[in-house]
């Protein structure tokens, strides 16, 4: 199983001070030494946390590959394109949002989309798809021809932190899912099953599977047992556990949480 570090969380510290500490660059030696396979950052079209210049310089002088994700824009693909990173992610992006709610709403008439990938192949650029685990996402992106999906497990994380965390006693309790322990239980099966049975499906039709989105220390260990999943992208969870242990050991945990 590898390891995508998200570091967008390093730049949204900064910029809640509007000042140049704590630089992400920083994050890209610890990142490669405690055995993260990839850097994921998010350049969102508000800028709200990685600018043009910090995406310029990770990708320029990361010494593991970079993970770009973006939405379809067509400026956005045009950065893209420019900087030229290991991959693109395309992403939904709604200004309003607090982080990305669900994946991509894919169809073969959407022009824009085919145009992006086409665009981002053509600069030998992979191209992965964000989107929640249905299999007719699935099978659209197989007719995109990409090279990768990413499932969003969002759905997953929050049936988790409701059933097993302390979400519900928050202010931040998801009213949908307060719901019954039995009933939560259930959800959180039949989701595994799902995100099971659609990365088979997705292996079978030669695409690469990621996953990411709301995964922590405490949820992970069942994702990483669907062994047709290759790669997780994970982000708030170890920056906010390197505040406490530093961003090296907080790397080193998840790796460990990874082993097959």
């Amino acid at each position: 199983m590898q390891l995508g570090v998200n570091i967008d969380h390093i730049a949204v510290l900064r910029e809640a001070r509007k000042i140049a500490d704590p630089n992400p660059l920083d994050a890209l030696s610890i990142c490669k030494l405690a055995g993260a396979n990839q850097i994921t950052i998010h350049l969102r079209e508000d800028r709200r946390h990685i600018q043009d210049n910090d995406a310029h310089r990770i990708i320029k002088l990361s010494p593991i590959p970079v993970n770009l994700e973006c939405a379809i824009e067509p400026s956005m693909i045009d950065i893209a394109c420019e900087m030229k990173p290991h991959r693109v992610t395309l992403v939904p992006e709604k200004r309003e949002e607090v982080t990305t709610e669900g994946g991509l709403a894919l169809s073969l008439e959407n022009a824009r989309l085919k145009d992006a990938i086409k665009r981002l192949q053509k600069e030998h650029i992979e191209v992965s798809l964000f989107i929640d685990p249905t299999l007719e996402a699935v099978e659209l992106s197989s007719k995109l021809d990409v090279e990768w999906i990413e499932f969003h497990t969002g759905k997953y994380a929050n049936i988790y932190a409701m059933l097993y965390g302390n979400l519900a006693k928050t202010h931040h309790s998801i009213e949908e899912l307060n719901l019954s322990r039995k009933i939560l239980k259930q959800m959180l099966d039949d989701e595994l099953r799902n995100l099971r049975l659609l990365s088979c499906d997705a292996k079978e039709y030669g695409l690469c599977v990621a996953a990411g989105h709301g995964l922590n220390y405490q949820n992970v260990k069942e994702i990483v047992d669907i062994e047709t999943i290759s790669e997780l992208n994970i982000g708030q969870s170890i920056i906010a556990r390197s505040i406490w242990v530093g961003l090296h050991q907080a790397i080193i945990d998840m790796k460990k949480l990874l082993e097959r």
